[in-house]
């Protein structure tokens, strides 16, 4: 009897987290107006508690993948380096012409930009490739490959350009990333491959539903702790564009980079969209408030308004895509 009222509860859970996969858009949306209405001053328990939200979603969709899957992935890592080099190579030079079009007199400005484009990869890609059913493997890699190299090329990248070394204590840097994802990733693969993957349908009902509970409150807590920090004039409507149009320039240069691939899959395409388009930007409005002018933090604060509520648009896209795909096969 409480095996099957378990069973039970899990096609529950599985139905109401089916419902919200195809309504994330909507759950990041009314999230980031709670942010919006109700602001939150910004403390250590906030950030602990963000950081723990985040290693609680890598785990769950670590659940999914084994070590074989993860290692396959690496085995052949020229399409993880081709990411790298869109997102570290690409994206910034994108931003500092955008930041030279729209703001030639402004240095501050266009370093702000270059930061924010710079930036390691989001750890919420891996959840929203995992929310799309994308390939969570490649996302992950992708993410943790990331989280070593980007601490060695971001000082040398803003040195470049700001003619100065940033002195960063990395290592306290590394110990938060590998935090949020390396650690959670491994213990995910790890109980995978222990339950011989009997998890799985726990991690698609249960734990699937509980992480997108997390990722409301994480936008939430990043939405909440940026608006009080804004200052809502004239000014700002010229910058909040700009930032719109090189969000959504990352995003694209993530499905446009996906064209040069010869087996050209959906789930691909979408941990490449992911994976370009975020980036970690609660580490790089530290980066630039710690080390920088009120100037160059604020483009890559106000990137943290677009880049949620767009990956979430990405999202329904692609629902809609499978959905018509489906129908076309169907009437076949």
């Amino acid at each position: 009897m409480m095996e099957t009222g378990a069973f039970i509860l899990l096609d529950m859970f599985a139905a109401w987290n089916n419902w919200l996969g195809r309504r994330m858009f909507f759950v990041v949306l009314s999230a980031f107006v709670c942010g919006i209405i109700f602001p939150l001053n910004w403390s250590s328990l906030l950030g602990v508690l963000a950081v723990g939200l985040f290693a609680y979603m890598t785990f769950i969709v670590s659940l999914e993948t084994s070590f074989r899957d993860f290692f396959h992935v690496l085995s052949k890592p020229w399409l993880t380096l081709w990411m790298l080099f869109l997102i570290h190579a690409v994206m910034p030079l994108v931003a500092w012409a955008v930041g030279n079009v729209f703001y030639p007199d402004s240095a501050l400005t266009r370093l702000g930009f270059l930061i924010g484009a710079a930036i390691p990869i989001g750890v919420t890609s891996i959840i929203w490739t995992s929310i799309v059913r994308g390939d969570v493997v490649l996302a992950l890699v992708g993410v943790t490959v990331d989280t070593v190299v980007s601490p060695l090329i971001l000082p040398f990248y803003i040195a470049l350009v700001a003619g100065r070394l940033v002195d960063i204590d990395y290592f306290q840097l590394l110990l938060r990333l590998f935090g949020m994802v390396t650690i959670p990733s491994l213990l995910g693969m790890a109980v995978n491959d222990i339950s011989s993957g009997r998890l799985k349908k726990f991690s698609r009902s249960v734990g699937g539903f509980t992480s997108k509970a997390a990722l409301f409150m994480v936008v939430y807590i990043n939405a909440g702790a940026v608006v009080p920090e804004i200052r809502w004039d004239s000014s700002l409507a010229k910058m909040l564009l700009v930032i719109l149009m090189l969000v959504m320039l990352g995003y694209y240069l993530g499905y446009a980079g996906s064209f040069v691939l010869k087996d050209r899959r959906p789930g691909t395409v979408a941990a490449m969209i992911y994976n370009v388009g975020m980036r970690n930007i609660s580490f790089g409005s530290v980066l630039a408030v710690a080390y920088f002018p009120p100037a160059v933090a604020l483009p890559v604060t106000l990137a943290m308004l677009y880049q949620q509520p767009l990956a979430a648009a990405v999202s329904y896209l692609f629902n809609r895509f499978d959905r018509r795909k489906k129908s076309v096969m169907g009437r076949r």
